[in-house]
C-alpha cells in the first residue's frame, strides 16, 4: 500500500520539517524519547491546520504526516542495526 497517496501535496512539506524538529528535540534531551512522537503529533496537526485551514481533513493530514515521519525514522534506525 502506498500511503503517500493519502497525503495531500500541501502537507508533504511537513514530513521533512517534522523530522528535523524531532532530531532537534532528541538532541536537547529535555523531552524524554517516549514523548517525542506525541510532541510531533501535536506539531503536525497544528502545522497541517495552519497550512490547510482548521478542519477535520487538516487534522487527519497532520496525523498522517506525523506517522510517515516517525515510521521513516524507525526504518532508518532499524536498517542501521547490526544483527
Amino acid at each position: 500500500m502506498d500511503f503517500l497517496n493519502y497525503i495531500t501535496n500541501n502537507a508533504l512539506i511537513l514530513i521533512p520539517a517534522l523530522y528535523i524538529i524531532g532530531l532537534i528535540i532528541k538532541n536537547t534531551e529535555k523531552i524524554s524519547d517516549k514523548y517525542i512522537p506525541l510532541v510531533l503529533l501535536v506539531i503536525g496537526i497544528v502545522g497541517a491546520m495552519l497550512l490547510m485551514g482548521f478542519n477535520a481533513n487538516a487534522a487527519i493530514q497532520g496525523v498522517l504526516v506525523t506517522g510517515v515521519t516517525v515510521y521513516t525514522n524507525q526504518l532508518l534506525k532499524q536498517s542501521k542495526k547490526q544483527e
